[in-house]
């Protein structure tokens, strides 16, 4: 089970076996037009655009004796109003996102249950950890004739230039903290390098300071590679690196030197991967329609050597005090009370125009 169906303004795909699978897997969603939809995640991820009232990002309809409706719009300021009507069943949701200041990318998914008669909204932001969740009582099975006219150009449908990209996928869809290296990326542990893939819980890996430090989960999820997932390049020698790597653009670096002491006041800052392109050291990577990433969950935060570069752990802040968002996570499962508590940030995190300063310092 996975992502079925990409659409952005250079893809429009609908695979029912599965965007990654063979030809011999089975279908994960129905060949009718009225064939129910159980269970899945509707992904929609936009570029706020600057409006003075709410502004339609997306909208779908279809008449008839069982009608359609699913509509988003963005809120001044911030967030997105998520609309969706099916034979009588309404949702209708505004969310707000300006108590964490200013977004560029909102990402809204829409995820259903309907035989377990449960569901949740979820707003997540490029530069915040933030994460909205509206929890739903009952949401309605869809039907696949009216997923598949929201993947192709047609009359029913507007798509508005600020929408990114849209992805659909058979099952619920976790949210929060995510891993954002690929899963072969080395790992520096006592017995030398090793492929992430291959580390377990147990395992000991090597902080920049020589520590061993055990291993509490390995955790790995498949995304759609667009948008605030999409591949990014991190080229050697920059960073430390002994060989090129691939991360996502949430992925930190740990960055030190005298420049960081200089501008920044601290002996070593945390930069996104993402703040870090437009140079020659983090470039845009091409990849297929999903993408697997992978990271080591460690008890207080530590980092670690991937590939000669320091970079960051899992970072899942205070997750076991939020089970609502722990249930919605990568972690879902895992007890609560053996989950770490990182607090914040083990170092200052670098905003998006700090990092670039310091990218275009390295470069000049």
């Amino acid at each position: 089970m996975g992502w079925i169906a990409l659409w952005d303004s250079e893809t429009e795909l609908f695979a029912p076996r599965g965007l990654r699978a063979g030809p011999d897997a089975p279908d994960l969603i129905g060949s009718g037009e009225d064939d129910l939809v159980t269970r899945g995640t509707l992904v929609i991820e936009t570029r706020m655009p600057s409006a003075s009232r709410p502004r339609a990002l997306l909208h779908y309809e279809r008449t008839g004796s069982w009608p359609f409706h699913l509509s988003v719009q963005a809120i001044p300021g911030g967030g997105l109003i998520f609309v969706l009507n099916q034979g009588g069943c309404v949702i209708h949701h505004a969310i707000d996102s300006t108590d964490t200041g200013r977004q560029e990318v909102l990402r809204l998914s829409y995820s259903w249950d309907a035989p377990a008669r449960r569901g949740r909204i979820a707003l997540e932001q490029n530069n915040s950890e933030v994460v909205h969740l509206i929890d739903l009582a009952a949401p309605p099975p869809l039907r696949a004739g009216d997923l598949r006219a929201l993947f192709r150009e047609g009359p029913r449908r507007f798509v508005a230039p600020d929408i990114a990209f849209l992805a659909l996928s058979s099952r619920i869809e976790a949210v929060g903290p995510m891993p954002a290296l690929v899963p072969d990326t080395p790992i520096a542990t006592p017995q030398g390098y090793r492929p992430l893939r291959e580390i377990r819980r147990g395992d000991l890996v090597v902080t920049p300071e020589g520590d061993a430090v055990p291993v509490l989960a390995r955790v790995s999820r498949s995304v759609v590679a667009r948008g605030m997932t999409r591949p990014l390049y991190l080229r050697a020698p920059y960073f430390g690196l002994g060989q090129d790597i691939f991360a996502a653009p949430s992925q930190r670096l740990v960055l030190s030197g005298s420049d960081v002491e200089y501008l920044f006041g601290h002996e070593a800052v945390l930069a996104p991967a993402a703040a870090l392109t437009g140079g020659h050291s983090v470039l845009e990577a091409r990849s297929g329609p999903v993408i697997t990433y992978a990271q080591l969950l460690l008890p207080k935060h530590e980092p670690i050597l991937a590939a000669g570069a320091v970079v960051e752990s899992l970072y899942i802040g205070r997750l076991h005090r939020k089970p609502g968002l722990l249930a919605a996570s990568v972690l879902a499962g895992y007890d609560r009370s053996r989950l770490p508590d990182h607090g914040r940030a083990r170092l200052p995190v670098l905003r998006g125009f700090e990092a670039r300063v310091l990218a275009e310092r390295r470069a000049a």
